[in-house]
């Protein structure tokens, strides 16, 4: 039987998504993309709600082609407020269409993975910590800050330092496996 991190004990998606993704680096700009807007869209939510959703955000979202994304239109947007795979929140809706303008202005001058990384990992290699239990991790720190700030400043939109800490973390650039995890 394996040792777990505690929150994701709850649901067997949580635990195969722990158990499988959570913490592991990526480095591939499209999947960057997608997990940064998906984190985006729990702002105010649970992350359960988002995981349980996450194939109808990649439907309803053209598997989140960046191309596609920036021409959506009235009639797209309206679509997308009757979809019941996704949360139907216009603002959060067009913060994917905003951030995918973001993102494809930065991927003119440079990997998404490397503007990513550069902000949140100085060597670009994970930050590894050694929490012994669940209330010694943060849910932002000053790196999450200064990259939901750059974040901003480049046009994202529902980044905040929180959001930028779970995404770190969902992308592996902070391992925060508790230390007895044996997903660590």
């Amino acid at each position: 039987m394996n040792k777990r991190c505690s929150w994701c004990l709850s649901d067997p998606a949580y635990i195969a998504y722990h158990d499988n993704e959570w913490g592991k680096p990526i480095y591939d700009d499209q999947t960057l993309f997608a997990c940064l807007n998906l984190e985006a869209m729990q702002s105010g939510l649970s992350w359960i709600t988002i995981l349980k959703r996450r194939d109808g955000y990649y439907r309803a979202f053209d598997d989140f082609n960046a191309q596609k994304i920036a021409n959506y239109d009235d009639a797209k947007v309206a679509a997308l407020m009757q979809d019941v795979g996704i949360i139907r929140h216009r603002a959060k809706i067009l913060a994917i269409i905003a951030n995918t303008k973001a993102y494809l202005a930065i991927t003119a001058k440079q990997s998404f993975s490397d503007y990513l990384w550069g902000i949140a990992t100085p060597d670009g290699k994970p930050v590894i910590n050694h929490w012994q239990t669940p209330e010694q991790i943060p849910a932002q720190t000053e790196i999450s800050a200064k990259l939901a700030k750059q974040l901003k400043k480049d046009g994202f939109k529902f980044i905040g330092a929180t959001t930028c800490y779970a995404f770190m973390q969902a992308v592996g650039m902070v391992n925060d496996h508790l230390a007895d995890c044996d997903f660590r």
